[in-house]
């Protein structure tokens, strides 16, 4: 595909045709409709557009969460929308990251379990993971209180949490739904500024669903959700 700097770059993930209805009695409403693209490994796309317009339901098929009533998508060259349960969720703790708006913390683990999780679940050694983990608190300044509880930390320190969370698995894609919406807008641009540092250095792909048009004009690319589809545009 073609990037828009217009340099050659490697399709990383491919939606094809993806259509997703749901059943609202006994009528059907179709969400997404047809929806094709592709992004680039190592891109920051953004995923804009009015609420119920899909972004999320896009975003949680992208995860693996839920599958496409039709349709194709691509990660690395996997169709995610093909596999089992099972598969779909193996396939998500080693290679999808996820960032969300209310950080999803776990209250009972203190902050580096809650990053050692990912890992863990991947099936890194406990050594590694531990390293991992020990490098992700250093870079979102946390590392001083890894062995505090969610609820001891502020809104922007829990996000910031989540983030070392996302990627000490070392995932190849970030998903992050509205990661910012539950911060004030100081905290938020700082925890943007980190996510997409973060991001850019470890060439993840990182794909995020937001309303800020702020957030938006920092992307590689920004993707509009607009009667089902996803259209190039700002």
């Amino acid at each position: 595909m073609v990037s828009a700097n217009g340099n050659i770059k490697e399709a990383f993930i491919r939606f094809g045709n993806v259509t997703k209805t749901f059943h609202e009695g006994d009528q059907e409403r179709a969400v997404l409709q047809g929806v094709n693209a592709e992004l680039a490994r190592g891109e920051f796309v953004a995923i804009v557009g009015r609420s119920g317009s899909g972004k999320s339901t896009l975003l949680n098929l992208l995860a693996g969460l839920d599958t496409p009533t039709h349709g194709d998508i691509f990660v690395d060259a996997i169709n995610i929308a093909k596999l089992n349960d099972n598969d779909r969720t193996l396939f998500r703790r080693k290679h999808i990251g996820f960032v969300f708006q209310f950080f999803n913390l776990i209250p009972t683990l203190t902050v580096r379990e809650n990053v050692l999780m990912t890992a863990e679940l991947a099936g890194w050694k406990e050594a590694d993971a531990q390293a991992q983990a020990n490098r992700l608190l250093d870079a979102v300044a946390l590392r001083e209180r890894a062995d505090v509880f969610p609820d001891k930390l502020s809104g922007g320190e829990q996000q910031r949490v989540a983030i070392a969370r996302a990627l000490c698995a070392d995932a190849e894609l970030i998903l992050a739904d509205e990661p910012t919406g539950n911060l004030d807008a100081e905290t938020g641009a700082k925890i943007l500024e980190l996510l997409v540092q973060l991001a850019r250095e470890k060439n993840k792909t990182l794909v995020m669903v937001t309303h800020s048009s702020e957030i938006a004009e920092q992307a590689d690319r920004v993707l509009r959700m607009e009667d089902g589809k996803l259209k190039v545009g700002n």
